[in-house]
């Protein structure tokens, strides 16, 4: 595994609170995957997130939400799903990431190359790990769960992908995904067939429906096409984004995740929850 500075100068980035970014570089899917690691302020370890994004691949989008987490307390790692490209056409997006949504071992591979670069970081507790994604991001950790990758949570927002006959048993994480009432391409068949699946495997799940949202209602605009069925909603991207912190205080708490946060692209809030039980 190869490490190097992220930043113009070169150099380490120290952002709000003392957040630390690095650019990690590794290996996946016969690629070489950069990931944008953000270590929060300190030296000792902590529970860490594991940040899978949209199908488009890691953007600026996906690194602002590692760093907010950092200011949290949490070892943030933001995967890479393209060999460091950023699929701005629909056509190319979908050229790649169907075949990848339609094989879950591959999927499984690009999430455990990026498990492990986040469990080698001296900083991170490997026994407190959650995963969230976006789109092909969290079919991605939703496939580590049914690999039994013993995370501590799982999160989605437009990730209602279901797994294999019975692999959902080996989910042993609370899971809680997000999708809105709109999307063409997660739609009641598909959310009645992954609430299905959940229920079946004996998973503790939940699924928010955030009414009169379209596919990626999280995502910023963005400058470029995007799909038919995509456009953001700032209202439900906020909420959506509290319900993953919640999900998180939750799970795996840090000190500062009873105090709140205002920094995922520039908003968001966070509620607390009850403990979790430990996952095995």
């Amino acid at each position: 595994m190869t490490i190097t500075e992220r930043g113009a100068t070169g150099s380490a980035v120290t952002t709000h609170a003392e957040v630390t970014t690095r650019t990690v570089v590794y290996a996946a899917d016969g690629l070489t995957m950069t990931a944008h690691l953000a270590l929060p302020a300190g030296t000792g370890r902590g529970p860490a997130v594991l940040v899978g994004p949209e199908g488009m691949g890691l953007s600026d989008v996906e690194r602002r939400r590692a760093d907010a987490l950092a200011e949290l307390g949490y070892v943030a790692l933001a995967f890479d799903l393209h060999g460091g490209r950023y699929l701005s056409d629909p056509e190319e997006m979908r050229a790649r990431c169907l075949p990848m949504l339609a094989d879950p071992d591959r999927l499984r591979d690009i999430g455990h190359a990026a498990l492990d670069v986040l469990r080698a970081e001296p900083r991170t507790d490997p026994d407190r790990i959650a995963a969230i994604g976006y789109g092909t991001g969290g079919a991605i950790a939703l496939e580590l769960g049914r690999d039994g990758a013993g995370l501590r949570a799982i999160g989605t927002v437009n990730a209602l992908t279901t797994g294999r006959p019975g692999e959902a048993a080996r989910i042993d994480c609370p899971v809680w995904t997000g999708v809105g009432s709109e999307d063409p391409i997660m739609p009641p068949a598909q959310r009645d067939a992954f609430a299905a699946e959940m229920q079946a495997g004996g998973v503790d799940w939940r699924l928010t429906v955030y009414g009169g949202a379209l596919h990626a209602f999280h995502h910023p605009p963005v400058d470029h096409p995007a799909p038919a069925g995509v456009g953001h909603h700032p209202l439900h991207a906020r909420r959506a984004w509290r319900d993953v912190l919640d999900l998180l205080a939750e799970c795996v708490p840090t000190t500062d995740t009873t105090l709140g946060a205002e920094r995922a692209d520039g908003k968001g809030e966070l509620g607390v929850a009850p403990s979790c039980p430990v996952a095995h």
